[in-house]
């Protein structure tokens, strides 16, 4: 079990045989998009928050950051939100110069930046690249019109492949594309051409996630009234599987259950997460998990600044995972990915409930680990479920 405690942090000792990311998180949208429940502020929302506010905010997160941890290699950075991409080259640069001076980044270091593709253009690509910013990752979500007007987003269905060239053109290799599949009104046709296009945009990563309704959302309001009806879940597998392969006829592998990428294009910042990494999460209402320790910070950008500009770390509030929960997230986690889970790791009635998946077809054993069937891919969460359940 994990067990709530007071705001602030205990103390924190990175460990060094395991990799080392920072998560920073940018709170800003230029628009809402309908299916969306991302800690994300629209001008109108943010009561006088503004980038340049949010970007000394994290500078003074980022050196009590390093004051926690003491020197650490930074092997990732990934900056999401939000729309990271509204800050534009130079406040990015800026994001970066503020890692490198407290952290430090490894040579090899992958370092990653979200876009929204109307947001984007041939210099901001080259701004980055020039700061150091080693890939890019798009939401194209589809290239049917139809689609992404349920979803509220803005952008024309060309844009974003028109994204991918340019970053690809500024000297990006490694480029990702998200894809939502199973939009109300989506058709079959319309998700094999959103996949094709991808794969022809010349990206080496994908990602593929099924529309959820999220409460709260202006898409769930519409489903309470009655406007549009989500898909069932029979039609979600279907999807998934037509997903899996157009990308795999492609050349693309999967290696975590919505992540396919060509060979040396997998993300490594988010193995991380899945993998038994630690991070540092800067930004509001970001999280962070080192050794034993996960916490999250408060939300709202003026709340956060306020926080930093009185010298205190913005931590709403964190818990401890004993031996148990981390248990129980290792397998959640790493049984998604394609190299899976080791059998050494489970307890023996968790071994013996793993013989009953593998003869229900949805587990496979390979060199000591226990890895998703295609099928039991499809039921990932059902399969956790019962290898933990008592």
């Amino acid at each position: 079990m994990t067990r709530a405690a007071p705001a602030g942090l205990p103390e924190l000792a990175a460990d060094p045989t395991r990799p080392f990311g920072i998560y920073i998180h940018v709170p800003f949208c230029a628009t809402r998009c309908g299916y969306c429940d991302f800690n994300t502020y629209t001008p109108a929302e943010l009561g006088g928050a503004n980038p340049d506010a949010w970007l000394a905010a994290l500078r003074i997160e980022l050196g009590l950051a390093a004051a926690r941890l003491g020197s650490i290699s930074t092997q990732t950075v990934f900056v999401g939100g939000g729309t990271p991409s509204l800050l534009g080259g130079a406040r990015l640069g800026a994001v970066l110069d503020a890692v490198r001076e407290h952290f430090g980044l490894a040579p090899d270091a992958e370092v990653t930046t979200e876009a929204n593709p109307e947001s984007t253009s041939p210099q901001l690509f080259d701004e980055l690249r020039a700061a150091g910013y080693t890939r890019v990752s798009l939401g194209m979500q589809s290239v049917a019109p139809h689609v992404l007007a349920v979803l509220d987003r803005v952008h024309s269905p060309g844009r974003a492949l028109a994204a991918a060239g340019e970053a690809r053109a500024a000297g990006f290799e490694h480029v990702n594309i998200d894809l939502i599949y199973g939009t109300p009104g989506e058709s079959d046709d319309d998700l094999r051409r959103s996949v094709d296009a991808a794969v022809d945009a010349g990206v080496d990563h994908v990602s593929g996630y099924a529309l959820i309704v999220e409460d709260g959302t202006a898409l769930a309001r519409r489903v309470r009234r009655g406007e549009i009806t989500p898909l069932d879940d029979d039609v979600l597998a279907s999807r998934y599987e037509l997903l899996d392969a157009g990308l795999s006829a492609a050349g693309f592998d999967w290696y975590e259950v919505s992540n396919w990428s060509r060979p040396g294009g997998e993300c490594r910042h988010n193995l991380g997460y899945w993998d038994g990494g630690e991070w540092w999460g800067a930004g509001p209402g970001a999280h962070g998990y080192v050794g034993a320790t996960r916490w999250w910070n408060v939300k709202h950008p003026n709340a956060y600044a306020q926080s930093l500009t009185d010298g205190i770390l913005p931590v709403a509030d964190f818990e401890e995972l004993d031996d148990a929960a981390a248990h129980t997230e290792d397998v959640m986690l790493r049984l998604r990915l394609r190299h899976g889970l080791a059998v050494a790791d489970l307890t023996q009635e968790e071994r013996a409930r793993a013989d009953v998946a593998i003869g229900d077809g949805l587990v496979a054993r390979r060199d000591d680990h226990l890895v998703l069937t295609d099928r039991g891919r499809l039921l990932a969460d059902t399969v956790v479920r019962d290898l933990l359940s008592d």
